[in-house]
């Protein structure tokens, strides 16, 4: 692999118009931005539509896309929208933050207005991608079509004959929510029609995309209700057991998580299909796949359904290399991110390794013990991924101000820079990463801006006041895209393209210069008259 960078920004955190991020014309800017900085990369957040807590983790479909990434100008220019409408329905009271609770509430509305104006059912591209989709799209617009019929509530809490699948209750909310469950058809339409085309974008911009897929589904998804079977669910689908972390030094009672557990037994004996259609269909959303919690593959942490925390929890093996094997004879082989923080052993370690998919280093861990941190980039072999944080961290300003002195110390003897001042830390990070071995080098936005703990993505564990944070539309200057092209070339990771642009610009300009040299030449033999 070519040594090469990125930037991590979740779509969300774009500017806009209307409340949050989407594929609008900001969204091709920052990947302009992204090209004329040398990137190679742009990382963002799963795509899913965001549930309870506003996560994009716990997603009602591993496979759906998030609606409110739908343009709006896009629809208006369509004519299904009007600027005024679009206008009345924004939610934007802070630029730099995304309101979920008033979003939802009138987001689906506004939308609902451009599905009526549509015609969407004479589109032959429509019934083409509904026909397409079929193994997953049909549950999914019934799952949220019966869902509003049950006022939001979790499929667990549905009617007995609907929540079991009878057939008899799904012939009758086919039919009596048809109109509904062509909206939701229609979303996703628009959804992939304008990815799909941001995408292409990028791609031509030599700009590949990373996607991130949590290992698991939420409990409140399409997935585990159409599919039961493939989860750890008893016989009245109440699911016996749920995933999380045990405890640590970092919380006496584990991570209660809540997402259902795969019935492994089960998907070996389908050969994998579910896995198999999940990973295809990531392979049409993204170029690399990043996998959230690898260290599941291996073992996973298993709690009894309703334990009020993780304490009785116990670890059970995973699928381990027999799942990717699998996944590569049916795929081929595809480029993935190992995610493999959190609690390591021995087994979790040779799994990334078979598998040889770069696994990840984070400099935000780096710095709180000593010399022998895996994190520090002198242990850094070259088939892993360099972060200076991910989403679940701190921002690097946000941890140096929590830092003690002993740390604070320990940072300036590695850098050797005992006068490092704190408006200078995110670069000194920054530019220990970008020369690190490490073939890739992910930054995420938050980092180069030298942003504090107002821009934290998410704080884990908790509710409320996560997947919030937006960046301003003045933020990508000539400056920062200056400082980090700088950065790149000094680190050998510049894009192929940029690369070779700046070559040639180097050619024409030493050519420009041999040219006025000649010339000067010239006119200093010419005889005076």
């Amino acid at each position: 692999m070519n040594r090469a960078s990125g930037v991590l920004l979740p779509v969300s955190s774009i500017p806009s118009s209307y409340g949050i991020g989407m594929f609008s014309k900001e969204a091709y800017d920052f990947i302009d931005f992204l090209a004329d900085a040398g990137q190679t990369y742009w990382q963002i957040l799963p795509l899913g539509p965001t549930s309870y807590g506003d996560s994009p983790y716990q997603s009602f479909s591993t496979f759906a896309g998030n609606p409110y990434f739908i343009d709006l100008e896009e629809l208006i220019r369509e004519g299904v929208l009007t600027e005024k409408e679009c206008k009345e329905a924004d939610c934007t009271h802070h630029p730099n933050y995304v309101e979920y609770g008033e979003l939802y509430e009138k987001r689906f509305a506004l939308l609902k207005k451009a599905y009526e104006r549509s015609n969407i059912s004479e589109d032959k591209e429509f019934v083409r991608f509904v026909d397409e989709n079929q193994s997953w799209l049909k549950d999914y617009a019934l799952f949220m079509a019966v869902k509003k019929c049950f006022k939001g509530v979790s499929w667990l809490e549905w009617a007995d004959d609907i929540r079991l699948r009878w057939g008899n209750a799904l012939d009758y909310y086919y039919r009596e929510c048809a109109e509904e469950i062509e909206f939701y058809e229609y979303l996703q339409y628009k959804f992939m029609q304008q990815w799909t085309k941001l995408k292409k974008y990028a791609n031509e911009k030599d700009i590949l995309i990373i996607g991130d897929i949590p290992i698991y589904v939420a409990l409140d998804s399409a997935d585990v209700w159409a599919h039961p079977d493939l989860f750890q669910m008893d016989g009245n689908r109440m699911p016996e057991a749920v995933a999380g972390c045990p405890p640590d030094a970092f919380s006496a009672t584990g991570q209660l998580w809540g997402n259902p557990l795969y019935r492994w037994d089960v998907h070996r004996n389908q050969q994998y299909d579910w896995w198999t259609r999940r990973m295809e269909h990531c392979y049409k959303l993204y170029d690399v796949v990043r996998i959230d919690h690898f260290r599941g593959f291996d073992e996973y942490f298993s709690i009894p359904y309703g334990d009020e925390d993780a304490t009785g929890g116990h670890w059970e093996k995973g699928p381990g290399m027999e799942l990717f094997r699998t996944l590569e004879s049916r795929l081929g082989r595809r480029n993935v991110i190992a995610e493999d923080l959190g609690f390591m052993t021995s087994t979790v370690r040779q799994l990334v390794k078979d598998s040889g998919y770069p696994n990840m280093k984070v400099l935000g861990f780096a710095f709180e013990s000593n010399a022998n941190n895996e994190y520090l980039p002198h242990h850094y072999g070259q088939n892993c991924v360099v972060y200076t944080g991910t989403h679940d961290n701190e921002t690097l300003m946000q941890w140096y101000d929590h830092q003690d002195e002993e740390t604070i110390d320990f940072l300036k003897e590695y850098l050797d820079k005992p006068d490092l001042k704190r408006d200078e830390v995110n670069w000194a990070i920054i530019r220990l990463a970008m020369m690190s071995s490490a073939d890739t080098c992910i930054v995420p936005l938050q980092d180069y801006l030298g942003l504090g703990q107002e821009a934290r993505m998410n704080f884990p564990s908790t509710l409320g006041n996560n997947w919030k944070w937006r960046m301003s539309a003045d933020m990508l200057t000539p400056q920062l895209c200056g400082r980090i092209i700088k950065l790149c070339k000094l680190s050998s990771r510049l894009s192929g393209r940029k690369a070779h642009q700046m070559y040639l610009d180097s050619i024409a300009e030493k050519e420009k210069i041999s040219k006025e040299k000649t010339e000067k030449t010239a006119q200093s033999k010419t005889p005076r008259e």
